[in-house]
């Protein structure tokens, strides 16, 4: 994975990435075909988004075969640590309390969820 270089994808981009997070690795058209169960996309839409990713390095391309393999060059949890780091210093004011409460109020946390935040929280204090 990319060593901690702060690109910032766009919305779609970060589809994308979810496809290859999830698959590993995938062709253009796997990408596109997963991407139109929700979305209204063209496919050469599509490989033109993967190439740019491919040069701002957020994936990596396998080009030995006349099928290009892609894959993500940046793990789903630095990514998602950097968006939400931003997110809280611009939406928040860097406050992480009013991130959360603003979260938890948006929607309803199953029980297994509150027990993962509570051994977090539990973790967080006896630090």
């Amino acid at each position: 994975m990319m060593a901690n270089k702060q690109i910032k994808p766009t919305e779609s981009e970060l589809e994308i990435l979810q496809v290859l997070w999830s698959r590993g690795t995938a062709t253009v058209r796997d990408v596109h075909e997963d991407l139109a169960s929700f979305k209204d996309s063209g496919y050469t839409t599509t490989l033109k988004l993967m190439q740019i990713m491919f040069e701002k390095g957020l994936v990596k391309r396998d080009d030995s075969s006349k099928t290009h393999i892609y894959q993500a060059n940046v793990s789903r949890e630095s990514t998602q640590k950097q968006m939400v780091g931003k997110m809280v210093d611009a939406l928040f004011q860097g406050s992480s309390t009013q991130l959360v409460m603003q979260a938890l109020g948006n929607a309803t946390p199953s029980k297994d969820e509150l027990d993962e935040i509570q051994k977090m929280l539990d973790n967080l204090k006896n630090k």
